[in-house]
Formats: structure tokens, sequence, C-alpha cells
């Protein structure tokens, strides 16, 4: 079949600031969208493994970007984002063939 519509890129979990407060986030974005192709049905994960680890997922705006964020912050922790980013040809529905992205782990 042909290739997926559009490429993704997931950034690695980062620590950032958000009103103050410290924060991890990762984010999925469009990379490439050859036209006539649209980005669509996207989200990004994140979770901080352990006892009670729970998964954050949030999906796309309508640019196709997904950013989650993860509180509390735990200093010394490791975080894992991962991704999946689904492209659609204009006026189709998402096609079946979306990219995975990650695991992407790291100690903060």
């Amino acid at each position: 079949g042909p290739p997926p519509p559009c490429s993704f890129t997931l950034t690695p979990p980062q620590v950032v600031q958000v009103a103050g407060v410290s924060t991890v986030t990762a984010t999925l974005a469009p990379d490439q969208c050859g036209p006539p192709a649209t980005p669509a049905a996207s989200v990004a994960c994140l979770e901080m493994p352990g006892g009670n680890a729970v998964k954050r997922c949030y999906p796309s705006d309508s640019t196709g970007r997904a950013q989650v964020f993860f509180e509390p912050y735990v200093a010394g922790a490791t975080y894992i984002a991962t991704g999946r980013g689904c492209g659609a040809w204009i006026g189709q529905p998402p096609a079946p063939d979306c990219q995975l992205l990650g695991p992407y782990a790291a100690a903060l």
C-alpha cells in the first residue's frame, strides 16, 4: 500500500515550569505531511513507572500537536514518553497505519 500520509516526532520527557510549578511534559508533533494529507487523531502519553504507575495521555489539537503534562514532578524519578501519530488523506478518515513513537525514558 501507499506510505503513511504523515510522519511525527515525539520529544523525550523534560521538566518545564507551568505557573511556577515543576512539571514533566512530552510533545508529539507532525513532522511531514505531504499534500494532500493532514495530521489527525494523534496522542502523547507520559508515565512514571512504579508501584502506582499512572499513564497520562492527551489527544492532539487542530494542528495535530499533542502535549501531555505529568504532575507532581518527582526529582530523580524516571519518566517514559510514548505516542501515536495518525495522518489522513484530505477528506478521508485517519489512515490505519499510525506511527508509534517511543518509548523514550528519562531520569529527571
